[in-house]
């Protein structure tokens, strides 16, 4: 862990400047840590934006714009907005199956998207702890410098596990109109019987974007927050990697 503090004070700045001397002596340290890797925080980010870009075309799939004007052949917004879908897919795919490899590989903080203590006592008791800090009616459990046992939980029980059901559906819903013989139909072909029938799995795959998004929203919530009420950078650590703790 790094240490930053104020540098010495000159001594004319003690004659010239009482008030910022006095106010500089009560500085605290703020002190950083290096958690997030670089391959943990561009997929992140490129993860966000497949996301955004699923959750835009995914809505426009489900409910498609009004008939345009002119002839057909004209148009091709419909199978633009299906390409943008299918790519950002294939993204999420990639980037998820890159980032369970740099689990493995990467240091402890890089695993803690695919373990979670639920098996110890004492983490729902800080779970409980971060349910009442978020609803403004506990004090402030602490700093932590990874996840909080509560993004924790929602990373792996909401994130994870939704992202994989939509990967699997929407691959199914692929491999459909790609028809048999493809590789996408070889693989999740076996969803949509599984399910019942196509429009079935449509229907789940739609309400899963919505799970999607309320997390996404929680999530941009709960970082903004807990970087001002927190007094720990949750936001820029993302970026540059390091947490820094402000008091």
């Amino acid at each position: 862990m790094n240490t930053r503090s104020a540098s010495p004070i000159p001594a004319e700045l003690h004659a010239a400047l009482p008030t910022e001397v006095e106010e500089l002596s009560h500085t605290k340290s703020i002190r950083s840590t290096y958690v997030y890797e670089a391959p943990v925080r561009l997929w992140h980010w490129v993860n966000a934006l497949a996301i955004t870009v699923l959750c835009i075309t995914g809505y426009f799939i489900g409910s498609p714009l009004p008939t345009m004007p002119g002839e057909a052949s004209d148009h091709f917004l419909m199978g633009y907005i299906r390409f943008a879908h299918f790519s950002a897919g294939y993204v999420l795919t990639i980037g998820l199956l890159g980032r369970s490899y740099w689990a493995l590989v990467g240091n402890h903080h890089a695993r803690e998207l695919y373990s979670v203590p639920i098996f110890q006592r004492a983490y729902w008791h800080e779970i409980v702890a971060m349910l009442k800090w978020y609803a403004f009616m506990g004090p402030s459990p602490g700093p932590y410098v990874g996840h909080n046992p509560l993004a924790r939980f929602a990373m792996f029980f909401v994130f994870l596990f939704t992202a994989l059901f939509m990967i699997f559906t929407g691959f199914a819903l692929y491999g459909e109109g790609t028809q048999a013989g493809s590789w996408a139909n070889t693989l999740f072909g076996w969803v949509i019987p599984l399910m019942g029938q196509s429009q079935d799995v449509h229907t789940w795959h739609h309400l899963g974007m919505w799970v999607i998004v309320v997390f996404a929203i929680a999530h941009i919530y709960a970082a903004i927050r807990e970087d001002i009420m927190g007094r720990q950078s949750v936001v820029s650590t993302m970026i540059s990697g390091y947490r820094t703790f402000k008091d």
